[in-house]
């Protein structure tokens, strides 16, 4: 029998919780369990139909050959467009470039900027692959406490943890996994201090749009030259337009690492596919039932939150603030730590085999003793969800 060998890039990354966790619903569903699944970081709803006619529309023109690495011209410019038209950014198709969802829009920025022994900065809790994406870089990830600013990063907490040794910053807002939204002129600041210190910033803007009032949606493409030469936005199309299938993502970075990214992604993926390019940058152009499509989807997130929020802090040992975006809630369960559950993870268990309720646990996350909650699911399966777990632990 041959041992096979795991190259060490790959070897000292850890697997994704919030998959597993996800794998444990699908195996529990073909056992023939009713499972409440409350894991999952992916829209419920479908994708609109408008999307779908773009895509078969595309096929039907024949696009179903390569295109260029960066992408369709006509993808980048929409893109450009778009942002122009939401956040007035002024933006080159040069400093566009297409990818396979936004994970790998993280993927090939991180690569083409890091070098052994760089040191990256991760405010916490974290998107599970953030630090995973330094280690496969062969960097280190040095983690940003949040908790005592709410989880909301600061400029100052950022100028405190740069050193000769930082190379970037990876900022995700709205959060995954706390919801919570950085404000526009905080974002501001924190790029300004990186500029300041020569630190690039790299910023998940997959759950742009997903800001509930009076929060507003916020990127980073609109801010001026001079510091947006240093930030690399990885946008996707899976959350915002419930696309999580079709892998469609883009980065948009000053054109020498744009031309990196380019570079690396024409030895992997080579390009997202060619028709969803085009249903893309159709659906972008065509302005009004994109927004309205995301303004739907918005408004029953923020209805579901108003719903659950209170309905979670109702149950005994349950704390969660109010989120600000994204769809998911952070639950601390710290105060149930001690005698029957040691870790958060120990909660998680309890609710999947007494419950079958699947939730995420923190650890993943950097954030031992909560759990993420997904709310991007129906309404009726929140209330089975918290139902059962106020049977299971009670009510205050």
């Amino acid at each position: 029998m041959v041992n096979f060998s795991v190259s060490e890039h790959v070897a000292r990354m850890k697997g994704s919780s919030t998959l597993l966790a996800a794998q444990a619903a699908t195996e529990l569903r073909a056992q023939g369990v009713d499972v409440i699944d409350l894991s999952v970081g992916e829209p419920d709803f479908d994708t609109p139909q408008f999307i779908k006619d773009y895509a078969v529309e595309g096929l039907s023109k024949g696009l179903t050959k390569y295109t260029a690495t960066a992408g369709l011209a006509d993808f980048r410019s929409a893109i450009g467009e778009f942002y122009a038209h939401q956040f007035d950014a002024e933006l080159a198709v040069s400093e566009i470039a297409a990818a396979c969802g936004g994970k790998q829009a993280l993927f090939n920025a991180a690569c083409c900027l890091l070098d052994p022994g760089d040191d990256v900065l991760i405010p916490k809790p974290f998107w599970v692959t953030f630090p995973e994406i330094v280690t496969f870089c062969r960097a280190n990830s040095i983690f940003i406490e949040t908790e005592d600013s709410d989880f909301i990063l600061t400029a100052d907490q950022v100028a405190d943890s740069i050193t000769d040794k930082t190379k970037l910053l990876i900022i995700n807002s709205p959060n995954n996994p706390t919801g919570r939204v950085v404000p526009a002129d905080e974002m501001r600041r924190i790029v300004e201090v990186c500029a300041d210190r020569n630190v690039y910033v790299l910023t998940d803007e997959c759950y742009l749009f997903f800001a509930y009032p009076p929060s507003r949606p916020f990127s980073l493409a609109c801010l001026p030259p001079d510091l947006r030469r240093y930030v690399c936005v990885a946008g996707s199309f899976s959350k915002t337009y419930a696309m999580t299938g079709w892998r469609a993502g883009y980065t948009i970075a000053n054109e020498d690492w744009t031309k990196a990214m380019v570079k690396l992604q024409s030895h992997s993926a080579t390009h997202p596919t060619s028709f969803v390019q085009y249903a893309c940058a159709r659906a972008l152009r065509d302005t009004e039932a994109t927004l309205a499509a995301v303004r739907s989807m918005t408004a029953e997130y923020e209805r579901r939150r108003n719903w659950l929020i209170p309905a979670l802090n109702e149950i005994s040992g349950f704390r969660c603030a109010m989120p600000e975006g994204a769809f998911y809630a952070f639950v601390d369960v710290r105060e149930m730590l001690g005698n029957e559950f040691r870790t958060s993870a120990d909660v998680a268990n309890k609710l999947l085999s007494e419950a079958h309720i699947v939730v995420t646990d923190g650890e993943g996350f950097g954030a031992d003793g909560f759990l993420r909650i997904s709310y991007a699911t129906s309404l009726d399966n929140l209330n089975r969800a918290v139902n059962a777990m106020k049977e299971l632990f009670g009510t205050n």
